[in-house]
């Protein structure tokens, strides 16, 4: 739930160093949201005019015109993400969430924005990408001092480029990181810019990886490969908002990768261009048609195309094991043996064990093991055609000519055309198909010893 009470007009000190008490009195009063939901578009009240962006399961923080400065309030705050239904991690953030809310603000706008520590540890923000004087770049021990528990900096600049940007700690950054703490920047064109066109949908989320072992609720700060958790703004599917467009829409989706390695993101059943990055609009000459992009570690990734195919398209990362939920690397391959009873045994001695099935991971989902509680399924999700067996980094995009313009509200399931399902063929046998030939018997394996370091 958001609490907003009137936001009154008063000086403040302004330099990356602590707020006076006296300047303290004047501050705009966080606002605080919790709720997991896609909120609305925030519509800009006052300063320069700027169509807004929707955040996926997330929202945009409101801020309040002082003599011509736009001010914003990020508090720095243990907070409670439900990660999706069901299951809750402990994490940290800002207003409330992880990730904090977006910040959205238009080209030449100049900003202040106040930062309250309420972590039991020291902090600093980061502003990813901007261009601004370096003494507000927000990092700790080079450019400020860090900002204590209990006491609130503040940060002044002007927003120079239009753009998608993203800010983080640079204080105890991996920690901080790992515990979920970052948010999205959006800086509008004052003008109409020769490279950012006009869009009907505009979307933007985080990517994020977590390592919450099953049954427990609070990040391993210290895992830095073997993260079990891929989520997108500290969602995983099937808790993700769905992106609902309407038939022949121009749709941004603007994407930023806080994690330790890169994800290819992919969509279904379209064909988009990338038009931007935090350095910038792509020129029109470095564009091509994609339907995958490959976002590295401190990127953002701006995708654009036109929703001209109706229907429920698939829109995810493509490393496969990113579309899962509480994966363990150490869980056994057990296909070909049938485990289904001594699993149900081991499971009720040990709450966490968990083996792949018989025939593979949809076995998992089909035995209905228990699961300790507090933990996220690892494959789940329903569709209309039986379970979507998809977890993390997963979400649909659904196109549908009757969504009204803005209206961004879960269309419900697509209504297929007659005729154009997949389904089971029942005419006249099939020849036998055309195979390789293949080896007979079980594959053997054969241990060789090293016999030197020539190949090495």
């Amino acid at each position: 739930m958001i609490s907003r009470r009137s936001l009154f007009s008063a000086g403040a000190a302004v330099a990356a160093a602590s707020v006076s008490r006296v300047a303290m009195a004047a501050l705009p009063e966080p606002v605080i949201q919790t709720s997991a939901a896609t909120a609305p578009p925030l519509q800009p009240a006052t300063g320069r005019p700027y169509r807004p962006v929707v955040t996926l399961n997330g929202w945009s923080l409101p801020w309040r015109m002082n003599n011509g400065v736009k001010e914003f309030h990020l508090v720095a705050e243990p907070v409670v993400r439900e990660m999706t239904p069901g299951f809750n991690a402990n994490l940290w953030g800002y207003n409330g969430q992880s990730p904090g809310p977006t910040l959205e603000v238009v080209e030449g706008d100049r900003v202040r924005i106040f930062v309250t520590n309420r972590l039991p540890e020291h902090h600093a923000v980061h502003w990813h990408g901007q261009r601004l004087p370096n003494g507000m770049d927000g990092v700790s021990g080079l450019t400020q001092p860090p900002i204590p528990p209990g006491k609130t900096f503040v940060y002044e600049f002007e927003a120079r480029r239009p753009g998608t940007f993203m800010y983080h700690p640079h204080a105890d950054e991996m920690v901080q990181m790992a515990m979920g703490m970052y948010g999205m920047w959006i800086t509008h064109p004052k003008a109409k810019h020769p490279l950012i066109a006009d869009v009907d949908r505009d979307f933007c989320f985080l990517l994020n990886a977590f390592d919450i072992e099953p049954g427990s609720a609070t990040p391993k700060v210290m895992t830095m490969l073997d993260f079990n958790l891929w989520a997108w703004n500290s969602r995983i599917f099937p808790g993700i908002d769905t992106l609902n467009v309407r038939l022949n829409d121009r749709v941004r989706i603007r994407v930023g990768n806080l994690t330790m390695t890169n994800h290819p993101i992919h969509l279904h059943g379209h064909e988009f261009e990338v038009t931007g990055t935090d350095g910038g609009p792509v020129p029109k000459s470095a564009r091509w048609p994609e339907v995958t992009t490959d976002i590295a570690v401190g990127q953002m990734r701006q995708v654009e195309f036109i929703a001209s195919e109706e229907g429920d398209w698939a829109f995810h990362c493509h490393k496969s094991h990113h579309t899962m939920n509480a994966m363990g690397h150490d869980v056994p391959t057990m296909i070909g043996v049938d485990h289904t009873d001594v699993a149900r045994k081991i499971t009720k001695l040990i709450p966490g064990y968990m083996a792949m099935g018989e025939r593979g991971m949809a076995d998992m989902a089909e035995m209905e093991m228990p699961l300790p509680d507090n933990t996220a399924p690892m494959m789940t999700g329903q569709g209309p055609f039986g379970g979507v067996e998809m977890g993390g980094m997963f979400s649909i995009l659904k196109v549908r000519r009757d969504q009204k313009p803005g209206d961004y509200r879960d269309p419900g399931g697509f209504a297929h055309p007659k005729g154009t399902v997949a389904h089971e063929w029942t005419g006249a046998p099939l020849a036998e198909p055309v195979r390789a030939a293949t080896p007979s018997g079980e594959a053997a394996v054969k241990a060789r010893k090293p016999s030197g370091h020539g190949h090495h």
